[in-house]
């Protein structure tokens, strides 16, 4: 049995010890949110700010309860979430898992429950649920990031929610969970896993671009180059390149001179074939190992390359194909799929340095930009206090991400620490992506602004998420 453990500091006043400065700024993202709320979604007839019937009514209602689940994150004692983790977890993959027969529809995601008037996304509350989990795992006696198991055990952590997320047809908040490889990188993975994930991403969005052929010449070329720089056995590099390269062109030669018309995929992947044979029996004779992890990149590049393809066409949805074919240049239709992205583009532009002024943006008035209390939120501030103001709400964000990450460090307890990377992760991975899709250099994907956007599910999941870590850092040992 894994023994886990938490010690806390013990304090009969519950915000003796709390970190302040995050909460300031966490009182002052959902107020921020609130005004550009009301300024997005703005009503003559409505002009009261309290008006509960509008957006900006209903917002401070979940801002109220926000407040209220809070203070009682911050009540409990901070053992109760290390020891109730799993539970939690249990009980929101079963959530997830009625939401995919009984959700309701919304946006072509069936990812949500109707409580009366209200609908609750459970995705939402996923992400807390995932990072208690990994961490009360990760933070068990005895663990180290170091064997196949426990890379397995922790990946399928976070992939079981995600895979539950995407039947739900929401690739958007799936693919936050992918923000997670950060706490692997800050548990122990070794620097070259990050580097691997970072290249198959760039892979997928070469793959969408240049001519297959030019890719898989590419990774060869590549493994040829890792090969030298790692074992630095120049002549031996040569050997291989001279032979592989020298197969293709012998190859591309019969085949043009004797007019077989093979494909040019066979005529790079056949001596490739027969080269890994080769490679291999060269390894084990000069007993270097990190060519079975040189094979192993060049096969799994080359059998991912091919199935980008497939994933492009059949995993991902037409709208998000759009979106990327739209933000690589491949296709484009401003008047179309196009529309949000272009609109959220002129009205932050026209911002300029200060900004219409409140309630004088253009864009925003005459609802030009889609979604732009939700998803498109930063455009409202873009248009209406310009450069100053995007920039002061981007360092009110980046302050809190820095908070955070002196507050992760400072633990003692690994619980602590692998759960506050997990709240980094998932907070940064929300506003870069966010901010990112509203200035075009992200595809649209559907995810809020953190305590900034419409919208009171992702509003508690976030006040949770972050006053857990709170409370856990409130309860450590000095």
């Amino acid at each position: 049995m894994p023994y886990y453990s938490i010690e806390v500091r013990r304090s009969s006043n519950i915000f003796k010890w709390l970190d302040w400065p995050t909460v300031l700024i966490y009182l002052a993202l959902m107020f921020l949110g609130w005004i550009n709320i009301y300024a997005a979604v703005f009503a003559e007839d409505h002009a009261s700010i309290f008006d509960v019937s509008q957006r900006y009514g209903m917002q401070l209602i979940w801002i109220a309860a926000a407040l209220l689940i809070a203070i009682t994150v911050l009540a409990i004692d901070a053992r109760f979430y290390l020891v109730f983790a799993n539970y939690f977890y249990a009980l929101i993959l079963l959530v997830l898992v009625f939401v995919i027969f009984f959700g309701v529809e919304v946006n072509a995601s069936k990812s949500w429950i109707q409580l009366g008037g209200i609908r609750i996304q459970p995705a939402e509350f996923a992400k807390f649920a995932t990072v208690l989990a990994l961490a009360k795992y990760m933070s068990s006696y005895g663990f180290k990031l170091n064997s196949f198991k426990a890379y397995l055990n922790s990946v399928l952590i976070v992939l079981v929610p995600v895979v539950l997320i995407l039947l739900q047809n929401d690739a958007g908040t799936a693919m936050v969970f992918a923000s997670l490889v950060f706490v692997f990188y800050r548990e122990g993975m070794p620097h070259w896993v990050l580097a691997f994930f970072a290249f198959f991403v760039a892979l997928f969005i070469l793959e969408l671009i240049f001519d297959r052929l030019l890719i898989l010449v590419g990774v060869i070329v590549l493994t040829i180059v890792l090969f030298a720089a790692i074992g630095k056995r120049l002549k031996d590099t040569l050997r291989f390149a001279f032979g592989l390269f020298g197969m293709i062109a012998l190859l591309f030669g019969t085949s043009e001179f004797l007019d077989l018309n093979i494909s040019p995929y066979y005529i790079v992947l056949i001596p490739v074939a027969i080269t890994i044979p080769v490679a291999i029996v060269y390894a084990y004779l000069n007993k270097v190992k990190y060519v079975f992890f040189l094979l192993f990149f060049l096969i799994s590049s080359t059998a991912f390359s091919f199935s980008v393809d497939y994933i492009f066409h059949n995993v991902l949805d037409h709208h998000h194909r759009d979106r990327i074919n739209d933000l690589l240049g491949i296709e484009s239709d401003p008047l179309g799929w196009g529309y949000n992205v272009n609109q959220s583009k002129i009205a932050i532009g026209s911002g300029g340095f200060s900004g219409k002024g409140f309630l004088q943006g253009t864009q925003t008035k005459f609802n030009f930009v889609p979604e732009q209390s939700t998803d498109f939120i930063f455009c409202t501030v873009g248009e209406e206090w310009g450069f100053v103001g995007t920039t002061f709400v981007v360092i009110l964000f980046v302050s809190l991400l820095l908070r955070l990450v002196k507050m992760a460090e400072r633990q003692k307890e690994a619980f602590s620490r692998i759960y506050g990377y997990g709240v980094i992760s998932i907070l940064f991975f929300h506003i870069a992506i966010n901010i990112a899709m509203t200035i075009g250099l992200f595809p649209v994907i559907g995810i809020p602004l953190p305590f900034f956007s419409y919208g009171g599910s992702s509003l508690w999941s976030f006040t949770i998420l972050l006053f857990i870590f709170l409370k856990l850092d409130s309860s450590r040992l000095d």
